[in-house]
């Protein structure tokens, strides 16, 4: 099941890139982003479709099927908002290109490939039998959605022309990235077994990190409207101001909606954040409230057995 379900996402993946590398007016439709997300996601599959091969997840010093699980969820959200980037803009190049046909085809390959990695995050979580599987657990959920967030954000910030005239706006596209960064590295926390390798509990390290994810995007929130619709700031408050907006190529999705997609998008992930980090936070106040309310006597004894003196004597 596992080998179908990666041969059919490189050939879903595969098949999509093909088709837009073979038409110029579907590389302009794509964009930077849907070409990444189907290269990045291929490449990602074969590696691990090796590996399996070859039988080197044994010495990875990882859980592999936490791995796995981390992985396809990430691919599905990938492909999800690279189908949704990609048939966006076809909305505008269809009626324009003789190519619809093509469209379509990259359209329904990549929405496949999203639906073979979902199925392979059930799938795996079923036959490693944790039925707490990270992926649909509430702080999992929100990890995923938080990356997923991002990504689409990726997708509508992927034009430099957005940002590049103000030092403001970079700085909203290092806190997109940063964040990003930090949600990765928390996902990473979860593969390997840091309970004993770091000087703090992980649990308080995913708070430090959400907590700081957190507090960047309120900057954003704040500074990416500011700078894009407020005319003192250089910005255009309304959509007829924009000169992309009135080309008939551009009338669905123009430069001012993708501003405007940006600061919705910001502001759900802050919120998505911010769930995140009352949840972080009412967990480490439980554990910390059982280990005060817990009797001297055993915790005396378990600290007793954890210690090496115990084990000599």
């Amino acid at each position: 099941m596992g080998y179908f379900l990666r041969l059919l996402q490189l050939l879903s993946t595969c098949v999509a890139f093909s088709l837009v590398a073979g038409a110029s007016t579907l590389q302009v439709a794509a964009g930077n982003w849907s070409i990444f997300v189907w290269c990045f996601c291929f490449i990602v599959t074969l590696i691990i479709l090796i590996v399996e091969l070859c039988g080197l997840q044994s010495r990875l010093h990882l859980s592999w099927d936490g791995f796995l699980i981390t992985s396809a969820s990430c691919a599905t959200f990938l492909c999800l908002s690279g189908s949704i980037v990609f048939a966006t803009a076809c909305i505008q190049l269809l009626p324009h290109s003789p190519f619809g046909d093509h469209a379509i085809v990259v359209t329904a390959f990549s929405s496949l490939a999203s639906v073979a990695y979902a199925t392979e995050v059930v799938w795996t979580c079923a036959r490693s039998g944790e039925f707490s599987c990270s992926v649909l657990t509430l702080p999992g959920l929100l990890h995923r959605l938080e990356i997923f967030v991002a990504c689409v954000i990726f997708a509508f910030i992927s034009s430099p022309h957005l940002y590049v005239h103000q030092p403001a706006l970079e700085w909203c596209v290092a806190v997109y990235s940063l964040c990003f960064l930090l949600s990765a590295v928390t996902l990473l926390l979860n593969w390997y077994n840091w309970d004993n390798r770091l000087p703090v509990p992980v649990p308080l390290v995913h708070l430090g990190l959400t907590l700081l994810s957190a507090l960047l995007y309120a900057s954003a929130v704040v500074l990416w409207p500011l700078y894009q619709f407020n005319r003192e700031f250089g910005g255009q408050p309304r959509r007829s101001s924009d000169v992309s907006c009135r080309d008939k190529l551009s009338s669905y999705v123009c430069t001012w909606d993708q501003r405007l997609a940006v600061a919705v998008l910001t502001a759900v992930n802050l919120l998505v954040y911010v769930v995140d980090l009352v949840d972080l936070a009412r967990r480490c106040f439980y554990q910390l409230l059982r280990l005060c309310t817990r009797p001297p006597g055993s915790l005396l004894l378990s600290v007793e057995a954890s210690s090496p003196s115990s084990v000599i004597l």
